[in-house]
C-alpha cells in the first residue's frame, strides 16, 4: 500500500520541489520508504507501505531499459502467475513483488495491462518512449487517484491533499448535502476530479482522455443451479478470496464487527493461517449499537488474538482528527469507529480484512427488502403515512419509527428515485433553504446515468449496481480507505474480487432477497462457519449511536461547531437553516443525526483544508477505553 503522485509537464521539465511536496503530504499512506523518478517531461513520486518484497520493490520500478516507469499504491493478487507468464515472454525481473509486474505487463499489452489484473490498485505508468502518461484505477475503486489536467499539464495523487487548492465547486456541494459524500467524478475542488472506478486517463502531452477498461454489471445470464450447489461454490469462492488476500510479507488480522460479512472472512482466514488470527472491534455504552457480545462468539470459536474499544461520546471529539484524515467533506458517521479500530489495529499489523461489498453483491440493506416491498405495497405507504409522520422519533439503531417514515415518504416515487429517498440526506428543498438558492444540478442524475446502463436487469440487480458504483466506491470504500491509511495500515476487501463478484452478479433475486430476508445465501453458506445468531442476525457494522449523542454530550460540541459566526464566515449555509437542523434534532421531533453530522463535517472540513493549508497528517491520540486484550 502507497500513496503516488506525479506531474506530467507540456512545456519543460516538472518542477521536483513541487513533487517533493506533493510526495510530502501523502506520507502516512507509506512511511517505510520513498522515491522518485524525474525526466524532461514527467515525475512521478511514491511513499511507500512494505508489504511484500519490503526489501526489494522500492519505488518507482522501471523495465529492462529503464524506458517503462511505475509507481502503484494498491495489491496485485494475480502478480505471480502474470510474473511466470511474462518470464516466459522474455521479460527479466529485478524484485520480488508485484509492482514491477505492472512495467513489463504494460509493455506487453500496452493500456489493455490492467485488463488483466486482479487485485485493487491506483498506478501511474509514464511510457518515455511515446510520451505517454497512464493512470489507472481498480474495477471496483477500491483504491483512489486524483486529478488536476490544465493548460496541458497534469498533477495526479492518491489524495486532493497533494494537489492545488482551488474554488469550491457548488455542484459537488449540493451532491455532498444528497449523500454526505461526493461521488466521482466531482471532487470539492472545481478543477480537481476523481478518475472514475475501472478506467484509464491517458495523457500524451496534450487534454487527458478518459478510457472505461472495465465494468462489474449484472449478468445476462443468471445462475438456475439448486441452493445447495451454489451454497457450496459461494463458499470455495470466497475461501479462494480470503486466501489471495492474505498474501503478504507481515501479519495481516480482520477489522470485526459482528456480522456475517466480516465474521465469515474472519472465520475462513483462521482456517487458512497456522497462527491465531488477529481481530480487533469496536464496541458502545449504548446497547443496540454494541455488537461485542456477537464479536467474542467468533473470537471465541476460532481462537483468534482479540483487542477491542468501547467508544464514548467524548470519542466522537475525535471529529477535527477525522476531518484532517478525509480530504473532501465525508459525513458517514461510521468513519470515527473505522478511524479509531484502524489505529487500534496499526498497533499490532499493517494489513487487515474488511467486510465492505457484501451488502451490495448480496443484498445486505434494508433498503433493498423496502424495494421489492413497495413494489408490491407501496400505494399502502401513503395510506399509512399520516400515522407513521406522528411516532415519536428514537435513539435506536436503525430504529422503527426512522425507517417507517423513510418509507411513506418515498414508497410512491420510481424506482430509482424511490431506492434514492430511502437514503437521501437533504431533500431538495432542504438543500434550497440551507444553501439559500436553488441550483440546476440534480446529483440523483449521477444515479440515473448508471441505472440507464442495466435496463433490461431484474430491478434489485440494477439498484446494487448503482450502489456498489456509487455508494459503494465514494462512501465506504472512501471512508475505509482514508480512516486505516491515517494510521498506515493497509486495509483489503476480500468481497471486491473478481471470484467473488462474478458469482455475485448472476445470481437471482430470490438468493438475495425474499421478504423481508436479506443476503439469503451468503447466510447460508456462513451456516457451517459461524453461530447461528451470527450467520442469520440482523445487519451489524460500526455504526454509532449518532442520534443519541448529539440530543446528549456532543450538544455543546455542536452548538459551538455551527455557531452563527462560524457558518457566516465560511459563507455556504444560511445560518438560520443551520440552527434549525440543530433545534429539531435535539428536540426529538425528528432523527436529523445524518444530517448534523453532515454539517459539523463540512464545517470542520472547511476549517483544515480551506482556512489553511493542508499539512501530512500528525499521529492522532484514542479518545476512548481498552477494555478488553486476549
Amino acid at each position: 500500500m502507497c500513496g503516488i503522485c506525479g506531474i506530467a509537464s507540456g512545456d519543460g521539465p516538472p518542477d521536483r520541489d513541487r513533487l517533493d511536496a506533493m510526495s510530502a503530504k501523502l506520507v502516512h499512506r507509506g512511511p517505510d520508504s520513498d522515491g522518485s523518478f524525474v525526466d524532461e517531461r514527467v515525475g512521478i513520486a511514491a511513499r511507500r507501505l512494505s508489504i511484500i518484497d519490503l526489501a526489494g520493490s522500492d519505488q518507482p520500478l522501471a523495465n529492462e531499459d529503464e524506458t517503462v516507469h511505475v509507481v502503484q499504491n494498491g495489491e496485485i493478487y494475480n502478480y505471480r502467475e502474470l510474473r511466470r507468464e511474462l518470464e516466459r515472454a522474455g521479460h527479466s525481473f529485478r524484485s520480488e513483488g508485484d509492482t514491477e509486474v505492472l512495467a513489463h505487463l504494460y509493455e506487453e499489452h500496452g493500456t489493455g495491462f490492467a485488463e488483466r489484473l486482479r487485485g485493487m490498485f491506483a498506478v501511474a505508468i509514464w511510457d518515455a518512449r511515446r510520451g505517454r502518461l497512464v493512470l489507472a484505477r481498480d474495477r471496483f475503486g477500491i483504491k483512489p487517484l486524483y486529478y488536476r489536467a490544465a493548460g496541458g499539464a497534469l498533477e495526479f495523487a492518491s489524495e486532493l491533499r497533494a494537489l492545488p487548492r482551488g474554488e469550491i465547486d457548488l455542484d459537488a456541494l449540493e451532491a455532498f448535502l444528497a449523500f454526505n459524500s461526493i461521488p466521482a467524478p466531482l471532487t470539492i475542488f472545481r478543477e480537481c476530479r476523481k478518475l472514475p472506478a475501472g478506467h484509464l486517463l491517458v495523457w500524451d502531452g496534450g487534454e487527458p482522455r478518459l478510457e472505461r477498461f472495465a465494468r462489474p454489471a449484472p449478468s445476462g445470464e443468471l445462475r438456475d443451479e439448486e441452493e445447495a450447489e451454489l451454497v457450496e461454490e459461494l463458499r470455495a469462492r470466497l475461501r479462494d478470496s480470503v486466501r489471495a488476500h492474505l498474501v503478504s510479507d507481515v501479519p495481516v488480522g480482520v477489522l470485526l464487527s459482528g456480522g456475517v460479512d466480516s465474521s465469515i472472512l474472519a472465520a475462513l482466514a483462521a482456517e487458512e493461517l497456522s497462527e491465531p488470527l488477529r481481530t480487533f472491534s469496536i464496541g458502545f455504552e449504548e446497547r443496540s449499537f454494541n455488537e461485542l457480545r456477537d464479536v467474542r462468539l467468533v473470537v471465541e470459536r476460532y481462537g483468534t488474538r482479540h483487542r477491542e474499544l468501547v467508544l464514548r461520546p467524548d470519542a466522537a471529539l475525535l471529529l477535527p482528527a477525522l476531518a484532517d484524515a478525509f480530504d473532501e467533506p465525508f459525513a458517514d458517521s461510521s468513519a470515527l469507529p473505522t478511524y479509531l479500530v484502524s489505529q487500534l489495529a496499526a498497533e499490532d499489523v499493517k494489513v487487515a480484512l474488511s467486510g465492505e461489498g457484501g451488502d451490495e453483491l448480496f443484498g445486505g440493506y434494508y433498503t433493498y427488502a423496502a424495494d421489492l416491498l413497495a413494489e408490491r405495497f407501496g400505494g399502502l405507504a401513503q395510506l399509512a403515512a399520516p400515522l407513521v409522520e406522528r411516532l415519536p422519533s428514537s435513539s435506536r439503531r436503525a430504529s422503527f419509527d426512522y425507517r417507517a417514515k423513510r418509507f411513506v415518504r418515498a414508497a410512491h416515487l420510481p424506482p430509482l428515485e424511490r431506492h434514492h429517498g430511502w437514503k437521501e440526506i437533504f431533500s431538495p428543498d432542504a438543500r434550497a433553504e440551507l444553501l439559500g438558492r436553488r441550483s440546476a444540478f440534480d446529483p440523483v442524475d449521477l444515479l440515473r446515468a448508471r441505472f440507464a446502463e442495466t435496463e433490461g436487469a431484474p430491478l434489485l440487480a440494477r439498484l446494487q449496481d448503482v450502489d456498489a458504483a456509487v455508494y459503494l466506491v465514494d462512501d465506504l470504500l472512501v471512508k475505509t480507505d482514508r480512516a486505516s491509511m491515517a494510521h498506515s495500515l493497509e486495509t483489503r476487501v476480500p468481497f471486491l474480487d473478481t471470484v467473488v463478484t462474478s458469482f455475485a452478479f448472476a445470481l437471482p433475486t430470490r438468493h438475495k432477497v425474499r421478504g423481508l430476508q436479506k443476503k439469503v445465501l451468503l447466510r447460508k453458506a456462513a451456516e457451517p462457519l459461524l453461530p447461528r445468531r451470527i450467520a442469520h442476525g440482523r445487519k451489524r457494522g460500526f455504526s454509532i449511536p449518532a442520534a443519541a449523542w448529539l440530543r446528549g454530550d456532543l450538544e455543546p460540541f455542536a452548538r459551538e461547531t455551527l455557531s452563527e459566526e462560524r457558518v457566516r464566515r465560511q459563507g455556504f449555509f444560511e445560518p438560520a437553516a443551520v440552527q434549525r437542523v440543530l433545534d429539531d434534532h435535539v428536540s426529538g421531533s425528528e432523527d436529523l443525526s445524518r444530517q448534523l453530522w453532515g454539517l459539523l463535517a463540512f464545517t470542520l472540513w472547511h476549517e483544515r483544508h480551506v482556512e489553511r493549508e493542508p499539512t501530512a497528517l500528525r499521529e492522532p491520540r484514542i479518545a476512548a477505553e481498552v477494555l478488553a486484550e486476549r
